[in-house]
């Protein structure tokens, strides 16, 4: 059982070290705790050491990472935070500004461009054919390189949609999934902003 005192330094550890990616020196923690000596920081420091909470060496900050900071941290590495912006309509083009709305933690397994990757929800019922569903979060990867077949957030005559990208006769165009809609060629321009790498889905 730690006292009191023992507790409230261990915490002061774990937060300095999660915040600055080191231990904080006998001067730092005397400070914090805002008493004179050295002595009692390191009695205390002593304690922790001798009922295992810490392992600790002769330098400033020679205190070893908590193993509970370490889990954390290594958790934070495989961890990718991407924006959700305004919805995508699956279904006719419409226009609107996709601005933030959100942000989403991901596994970085399942992204494949953390730098340049963003989340939408889907709306409407177009790729139900292809498994996406109204209500789905896509994740759309930029800086890909579309190839005809791939699931695409386009931009066409002004208004974005999602759909598969398909090419016939030399020409691009976008193709619904679900024989209620309508495939949609454009009548002057088609501009791929990204390609769907993901399916997120919530059954709640």
């Amino acid at each position: 059982m730690l006292t009191e005192k023992q507790s409230a330094l261990l915490k002061f550890i774990g937060r300095y070290q999660m915040e600055n990616g080191a231990s904080p020196t006998i001067k730092e923690m005397r400070e914090h705790f805002g008493v004179s000596s050295d002595n009692s920081i390191l009695k205390h420091l002593n304690a922790l050491q001798e009922k295992g909470e810490i392992e600790k060496g002769d330098t400033p900050r020679s205190i070893k990472m908590l193993g509970s900071v370490r889990e954390i941290m290594e958790t934070a590495k495989n961890i990718v935070s991407l924006p959700i912006l305004s919805t995508i309509p699956a279904g006719g083009a419409t226009i609107g500004e996709q601005e933030e709305i959100g942000r989403m933690e991901l596994g970085s397994d399942m992204v494949k461009r953390p730098d340049s990757s963003f989340i939408l929800r889907v709306t409407g019922e177009s790729m139900e054919g292809a498994g996406i569903f109204a209500g789905d979060h896509v994740i759309v990867g930029q800086g890909i390189e579309p190839k005809v077949g791939d699931i695409v957030v386009a931009l066409v005559d002004g208004g974005s949609t999602l759909k598969s990208l398909v090419k016939t006769g030399g020409k691009y165009y976008l193709q619904a999934e679900n024989p209620a809609y309508e495939d949609i060629h454009p009548l002057e321009s088609l501009e791929v902003q990204g390609v769907v790498t993901g399916l997120i889905r919530s059954y709640l």
